[in-house]
């Protein structure tokens, strides 16, 4: 299948590059099982995870983003100030004020004045930002421009909660975006909210509705999921979903060649497989060595589809991912 025979417009987008980064704490899952005072092998069994990163308490977050901003520019030989706009695409904030990209744009190297500004829909966030990031291009604003995704998901865990504790891990990715020649781009993007499950995934403080003067407690810094109402809620819609995504791209399933999820847990990867019935490699899953990095998730998986030859010129490919919200975000593109 290539462009030239698909009736659909396409919304014109290039990624000329990609980029990840890793803090250096990588930690065994073994070691959770000595920490937690659990039997060996018991987090491993329960998360699916071999091992994951988390960044010391030290460790600052727009490093990270411009580290996976400095693998995207040095793999692919792009010059620094050729960059005109940084979108900083993470779920959480580096501080509530300034805006993220700021942070970023502060020590990134890039000219004095670039344009940056942040994008959050949570775990979908590189989504919502390629999108933008499309109509931004297309319509003449800027030239070239680099997404990051940065989260230390590490810093808000909660112990005490088993089930969302042993899946976070910390990480960075970069994708690097022009117009293009019209050959490549967006077949659909679809972002669908279901407020009734904003209490599912959520973190209280950081904002106006918890803070000193509105009242707060340690715990309301801290992830909180009800992970099983939330996997209803997610499973329940996304079969309408997909087929919406897909119909807007004029494409079905078995035209899709690389599915790029978010890395929610390995039972949500376990359901995606099953529900697509892809062909292992055509689905990339590096869960099993990084957890669930939130914002960064899906497009530190869309570097490693890069990576391994997995996105190819005319064949389509699949973001896809929920989040809270509840949120449910996909693309369908050419790269």
């Amino acid at each position: 299948m290539t462009i030239d025979n698909l009736s659909h417009p396409v919304l014109p987008l290039k990624i000329i590059a990609t980029g990840a980064a890793l803090p250096p704490g990588c930690i065994e899952s073994s070691v959770l099982d000595r920490q937690l005072n659990k039997p060996v092998g018991y987090v491993e069994k329960r998360s699916g995870i071999i091992h994951r990163f988390h960044a010391s308490n030290q460790a600052s977050q727009a490093e990270l983003a411009v580290a996976a901003l400095d693998d995207a520019l040095a793999r692919h030989a792009i010059l620094r100030d050729s960059i005109d706009l940084l979108i900083s695409a993470s779920a959480i904030p580096v501080q509530a004020l300034p805006f993220s990209a700021a942070h970023i744009l502060k020590i990134a190297g890039l000219p004095s004045g670039t344009a940056g500004f942040d994008i959050n829909t949570s775990c979908v966030s590189f989504i919502s930002a390629l999108q933008v990031a499309a109509g931004l291009l297309n319509a003449g604003v800027y030239r070239r421009i680099a997404i990051v995704s940065a989260d230390i998901a590490s810093r808000g865990i909660n112990w005490e909660d088993e089930e969302s504790s042993l899946i976070f891990g910390d990480g960075a990715a970069c994708a690097i975006v022009e117009r293009g020649d019209g050959r490549s781009g967006i077949l659909s993007y679809l972002m669908e909210t279901y407020p009734e499950g904003s209490d599912l995934c959520e973190i209280r403080a950081g904002g106006t509705r918890r803070n000193p003067r509105a009242g707060m407690n340690d715990s309301d810094f801290l992830f909180h999921m009800k992970g099983k109402q939330l996997f209803r809620q997610a499973s329940a819609l996304i079969e309408g979903y997909l087929e919406r995504l897909l119909s807007a791209a004029g494409l079905t399933l078995p035209q899709i060649a690389t599915v790029v999820p978010h890395q929610a847990s390995h039972l949500s990867l376990e359901h995606m497989r099953q529900r697509l019935h892809v062909a292992p490699e055509a689905l990339v899953d590096i869960y099993r060595y990084r957890g669930n990095q939130v914002a960064a998730s899906i497009p530190s998986a869309l570097h490693e589809a890069a990576i391994t030859d997995r996105l190819n010129a005319n064949l389509p490919v699949m973001l896809i991912g929920t989040a809270a919200g509840l949120t449910l975000g996909g693309m369908v593109l050419l790269p």
